[in-house]
């Protein structure tokens, strides 16, 4: 059988293989947001083999495991890793035009030089084969990232982190480097105060602050700001069903803290509105220190509850939501801008039906100081696959600029996960290539490479401003 990933893959015109070849496939990768163990990376971590590299905590390919009607015991269970490998590779065929597809064979070629297609009668040598490399020092955490020319990691951490891995890292030597990011969606995790009166107790003890007011949380969490800022942290993120707004002074905050402090049970509105309040001090604080502010929004999670009961969360039951996001996200936004104090934002859509919503929202709140100050951020979760890059990449070019976008990244959990971002080159080069074709764009190969460029590195590189 012929190579299935060839070095024009997706790349469907001359042209696009021009824009690919010459001015995105060599450029270094900025990962600003993804789910990589820091201490893994800071100990130069090695993997026992295959399965432990490339399946463990990957819930895309969990899914596809239980649509295909493969036991639990080889997916998250108890059944040996050569087993629960032998699995996935009965699972691969059967993942035609799902994004598992391409992303398997991009992987096992950019890693480990493997050009068979993984099937039951391959994947014996290929485990063999591959699990010989990973225990090799060229396999480890920090030589993976190497090999795909990883310039920059941003994990995802709570405030409670002591950072000391990201540390380490900055300390020895590396061709990686490895910034936190702040993820503070436990401190106004209101809904269920048996689980948030002991984080406040927590966040009290790394902060050093008390914590008996709500200005004392807002004082504790900038706390928590600063210490991030020192470890080299400039973005902070935020999951959410959607962004809240209310006047403010809807609610006391005092008072509700007050009673979340007490245990007690607040109501729905009054959940949303300590969500929105906190918030957007939090947002305040953010402008205030230069950070980027991350919102990915639209996630409807756990959506099983006898499979969250016996694996937990972030296990491969979570959907797209279909929430209402414009009214509140815009107000959300201008209360912020109406003091400039909006920070440079990135607004990730899950629901694709609302690309254009959040393309266009991008455009009320960009206002001349910053290029892209405000992003339609790159397609996440279900979308990031061909159709929903695509589809993202034209709904940008339709509402705002896609010359300033700052392009890709991996949200992920795997450290074989970075042929993403040459997935995405691939899709975007093709997508300029084919306008090309069509008579819809001059034939300017630098001016079209320089776009391609920015999108791909030079974006990223300057909006973030890591290491200043």
């Amino acid at each position: 059988m012929k190579p299935f990933i060839t070095d024009d893959f997706l790349l469907k015109s001359k042209f696009a293989r021009i824009l690919y070849h010459e001015y995105a496939s060599n450029l270094p990768i900025i990962d600003y947001h993804n789910h990589l163990s820091p201490e893994a990376i800071a100990k130069d971590h090695r993997f026992n083999n295959l399965t432990d590299a490339w399946l463990a905590g990957d819930h895309y390919k969990w899914r596809a495991m239980r649509t295909l009607g493969v036991d639990e015991s080889f997916i998250t269970g108890n059944a040996s890793d050569e087993e629960k490998f032998a699995k996935w590779a009965h699972t691969v065929p059967y993942t035609l035009r799902n994004p598992l597809f391409h992303w398997t064979h991009l992987e096992l070629k950019r890693y480990f030089g493997i050009d068979q297609v993984l099937t039951p009668s391959s994947s014996p040598e290929i485990y063999r084969e591959s699990n010989t490399l990973l225990q090799s020092a060229e396999f480890s955490t920090k030589s993976l990232l190497s090999k795909m020319n990883v310039e920059v990691v941003c994990t995802t951490d709570d405030p409670l982190d002591n950072l000391e891995f990201h540390q380490l890292s900055m300390d020895g030597p590396s061709a990686t480097n490895l910034y936190p990011t702040f993820r503070p969606d436990k401190a106004y995790e209101a809904e269920n105060p048996s689980n948030y009166l002991p984080y406040l107790d927590s966040l009290s003890h790394v902060s050093g602050v008390s914590i008996t007011s709500y200005a004392d949380l807002l004082s504790a969490l900038k706390s928590r700001i600063e210490y991030f800022h020192q470890h080299g942290c400039r973005l902070a993120d935020h999951g959410l069903e959607k962004l809240f707004y209310f006047p403010i002074g809807t609610f006391d905050i005092e008072g509700l803290f007050k009673r979340l402090k007490s245990g007690d049970t607040l109501t729905l509105k009054e959940i949303e509105y300590f969500k929105f309040f906190t918030i957007s001090e939090l947002c305040k604080i953010y402008h205030a220190f230069g950070w980027t502010q991350q919102f990915h929004l639209g996630a409807l999670r756990n959506t099983n509850q006898r499979m969250l009961n016996d694996l937990g969360p972030d296990t491969g039951f979570d959907s797209i939501g279909d929430f209402s996001q414009a009214k509140s996200l815009a107000a959300f936004l201008n209360n912020l801008d109406s003091t400039d104090q909006l920070s440079k934002t990135i607004l990730y859509n899950l629901n694709p039906a609302d690309n254009e919503v959040f393309a266009a929202m991008t455009g009320n709140f960009n206002d001349g100081s910053i290029k892209g100050k405000v992003q339609f951020g790159s397609a996440w979760w279900f979308l990031d696959q061909k159709d929903g890059m695509e589809k993202q990449i034209n709904s940008l070019s339709n509402m705002g600029l896609l010359s300033c976008f700052v392009g890709m990244l991996t949200d992920s959990r795997s450290f074989l996960s970075f042929p993403r971002h040459e997935y995405f080159r691939r899709i975007l080069c093709n997508l300029i290539g084919q306008d090309l074709e069509n008579g819809e764009l001059p034939e300017d190969e630098k001016w079209l490479g320089k776009i391609v460029s920015d999108i791909c590195y030079h974006n990223a590189k300057e909006y973030f401003n890591f290491g200043k």
